[in-house]
């Protein structure tokens, strides 16, 4: 089986932190996304991992060789124009026609392994492709699957539906079994401008091989952490913490306390602080007089004289702030 990782956004949900660097950089938990996405893939053993790579795409190159060219035969696939993820699926022709393929989405970090979701596509048997699902609280956000009549089979997609008489979304991982006829149904949507929302939508070419008598099949995705803007980033910050073990260290030579999960980069240095519950801070970032929670904080960043809460901080930052001097009389509030 081929793996195709559709990486080439310039996620624009994310600015500013994806001003300068591609989506799958982000840091969380202690490394980039696309760090959790292929640690989650080596019990899958994949022929071949082919990255769809476009905005930024050296930053993304030089750190997938770096830490995964050892364990993953890697290539890469350029995207120029960015016309959606049945665009991107279709660049990578060449390489997949005659292979089984999963398709992964690039901001999508699973609590299971991708071996998991294998394991749940071989249970379905016979069919064309296989698509994890999820019951999700606003539909017309996601690509929604019909489910025909108490099974797993399934009788219609639609993308970003304006009126969902479903709440089952597509999860962003995708066993593609006939993946000749993906590959055909793609390049005649490509010739004949078939878009939605101005994209060409890997849940359209889904829909269109069902429409031509294609059986495809659900499986169900228990947990999902969507990096795709802040407020999910964050929460999927807290959750792989929460389960990285570690624990509660006071290092009394730079009078600071550390409250776990909390992960550390290299060369971290912290003075007269507070840090954690559920905190990253990358490698060389250095944290003075200040109380740090539920925070994300990028490389060579410099904190001094703040308390931040719900935050996410980039690369190469400085925030300083300002002691403030109070004289409260009685029966006073106050909200900084």
């Amino acid at each position: 089986m081929k793996v195709i990782i559709p990486a080439a956004g310039a996620g624009t949900r994310l600015f500013p932190h994806t001003h300068t660097k591609p989506k799958p950089m982000v840091f969380i938990a202690g490394k980039p996304i696309i760090g959790h996405i292929l640690d989650r893939m080596i019990d899958l053993h994949p022929e071949e991992i082919i990255l769809i790579v476009g905005y930024r795409k050296e930053q993304l190159i030089s750190y997938v060789d770096k830490y995964y060219s050892s364990i993953f035969n890697i290539r890469y696939v350029c995207q120029e124009n960015r016309m959606g993820l049945g665009h991107s699926v279709y660049l990578a022709k060449e390489h997949i026609r005659d292979s089984e393929t999963m398709i992964a989405l690039g901001d999508m970090i699973f609590k299971s392994g991708y071996k998991d979701f294998h394991d749940q596509y071989c249970q379905n048997g016979a069919c064309s492709a296989s698509i994890g699902v999820r019951e999700v609280e606003e539909p017309r956000k996601y690509g929604i699957v019909y489910l025909k009549e108490q099974s797993s089979h399934i009788e219609r997609l639609e993308e970003k539906p304006e009126n969902p008489s479903s709440n089952l979304g597509i999860a962003g991982v995708y066993f593609i079994k006939d993946t000749p006829l993906l590959l055909d149904i793609l390049e005649w949507m490509i010739e004949n401008g078939v878009k939605t929302r101005g994209e060409y939508q890997l849940t359209d070419a889904l829909q269109e091989m069902v429409s031509r008598g294609s059986e495809l099949k659900t499986f169900e995705v228990s947990s999902w952490y969507d990096c795709g803007h802040a407020t999910s980033l964050l929460e999927a910050n807290r959750i792989l913490l929460s389960e990285h073990e570690s624990k509660q260290e006071v290092y009394d030579s730079i009078s600071s306390v550390i409250i776990p999960p909390v992960i550390l980069g290299a060369n971290v240095k912290i003075v007269n602080s507070v840090v954690g519950p559920f905190t990253s801070i990358a490698e060389d970032s250095v944290i003075e007089n200040s109380i740090i929670s539920n925070t994300v904080i990028g490389s060579r960043t410099h904190l001094s004289s703040v308390n931040l809460q719900s935050s996410i901080v980039g690369d190469d930052a400085n925030v300083i702030g300002k002691h403030n001097s109070l004289n409260i009389g009685d029966s006073s509030s106050i909200e900084f």
